[in-house]
């Protein structure tokens, strides 16, 4: 019987839909600080650089830049910021000392709250929590790039404590955590990384930490932490270089 009625194969075989092109990345979302709530509780904003803690931190800064400029260390530009014990005003200063660095022309600051037990610089800043420092240290496939936060003050960057998880003291006192440290160091070379950490005798982390880290930020709340509790403490810092009261 003929075969004429049956379709034949195209002479060339059928060429492939040309490829959609790829969709353009999405701009990541910029967090909005809550500069009036920042102000009300003497935070440093965009609109009160001239009050009497501006200046007191201009001069921390100034101090804290110079010493960076003169190091020649591996994670110089690594700064923690601890205390020895809590309610000292460790966090207010981590958090203006960022914002002090963030107005600086020639330099940009990431700033990571590693006091995951206590992780407060978030609701500080009005910015709602989300993934952070120890996701990262849980998944070894999350890009830091991933969980940084761009903020509306321009300069600053956050990087949050992440989820809580059992184990957080640990990670934070890991191989893992130092290996961290020195990849942002190296990573974000052209920023300055303020770390705010626990406080050194409530929590094995900052002492951990100490050695990896470019200078020490330690604060003493006046007139009332003792001389011996600071004493203390600075013995567990020793192995810190650069570590200014």
């Amino acid at each position: 019987p003929s075969d004429e009625h049956l379709e034949r194969p195209p002479a060339h075989p059928r060429r492939p839909s040309p490829a959609k092109p790829a969709a353009p990345p999405r701009e990541r979302e910029v967090a909005r600080l809550d500069f009036q709530r920042l102000r009300a509780a003497g935070f440093i904003t965009r609109d009160n650089t001239q009050t009497r803690t501006s200046e007191e931190f201009r001069l921390i800064k100034r101090s804290i830049l110079r010493t960076y400029k003169e190091a020649n260390a591996p994670n110089s530009n690594i700064i923690m910021v601890t205390s020895a014990l809590s309610g000292e005003g460790k966090t207010f200063t981590a958090i203006n000392l960022a914002m002090s660095i963030a107005f600086e022309r020639d330099f940009r600051v990431l700033l990571v709250d590693a006091d995951v037990r206590k992780a407060d610089i978030l609701s500080h800043l009005g910015i709602k929590p989300g993934r952070g420092l120890v996701d990262v240290l849980v998944d070894g496939t999350l890009d830091l790039s991933d969980v940084m936060i761009r903020t509306d003050f321009e300069g600053l960057t956050i990087l949050a404590s992440g989820m809580a998880h059992s184990l957080s003291t640990e990670l934070l006192a890991s191989k893992g955590m130092a290996d961290l440290v020195d990849e942002i160091s190296r990573r974000y070379a052209d920023r300055i990384v303020v770390f705010d950490t626990p406080p050194v005798l409530l929590a094995s982390e900052a002492a951990a930490l100490a050695s990896h880290v470019g200078q020490t930020v330690f604060v003493v709340k006046a007139e009332s932490t003792s001389r011996d509790i600071i004493k203390e403490a600075l013995e567990v810092l020793k192995p810190a270089r650069n570590v200014a009261l």
